[in-house]
């Protein structure tokens, strides 16, 4: 009798920590202790590494275990001419639609314009694509950066400009 008792509380952990496991890979946003362990420390962008700002990071998970990650860096290092375009980075594991715009898996730069555009750059600085952001004037309290969900989509917010990240 007191082996099975072993064998079932055994058993019964092992249950729980799949169940734990499992938890963990949770399809959708990501607190901040998890965007901390992904997020780069510095990003590569333009010939120059930057800092990343940690605290102004947010990501998703999808379904399938595959990551968006965004954040903002200290621009403070580079042109004039990129600080007016470059605000952060973008890592996509996934294809996704950022408005209209489909983008492919990999690493970018982005910026919210003062034109109402919304801009993604290849790390070297080339314009992918651009497309018009939204304000959300009901934003209860705006900050930096942040994601919400949306059904089945994603928000990335600058304040209170946003684009809709949507997976596919």
């Amino acid at each position: 009798m007191m082996r099975f008792t072993r064998i079932l509380s055994g058993a019964c952990l092992v249950l729980c920590l799949l169940a734990h496991a499992q938890d963990a890979k949770k399809a959708g946003l990501l607190d901040a202790t998890e965007v901390k362990k992904l997020a780069p420390g510095v990003y590569y962008f333009a010939g120059q590494s930057a800092p990343v700002q940690l605290r102004n990071s947010a990501a998703f998970r999808t379904s399938g275990g595959k990551m968006v990650l965004a954040g903002f860096v200290d621009t403070s290092g580079y042109s004039s001419d990129i600080q007016q375009k470059y605000q952060g980075f973008f890592i996509t594991e996934i294809k996704l639609k950022v408005e209209d715009a489909d983008i492919a898996p990999g690493e970018y730069g982005f910026g919210f314009m003062k034109d109402g555009k919304f801009i993604v750059m290849d790390v070297g600085a080339n314009d992918l694509t651009s497309v018009s952001y939204k304000n959300d004037d009901k934003l209860g309290r705006p900050v930096p950066l942040k994601m919400t969900e949306d059904n089945g989509s994603y928000r990335l917010y600058a304040g209170r400009k946003f684009v809709t990240l949507t997976p596919e």
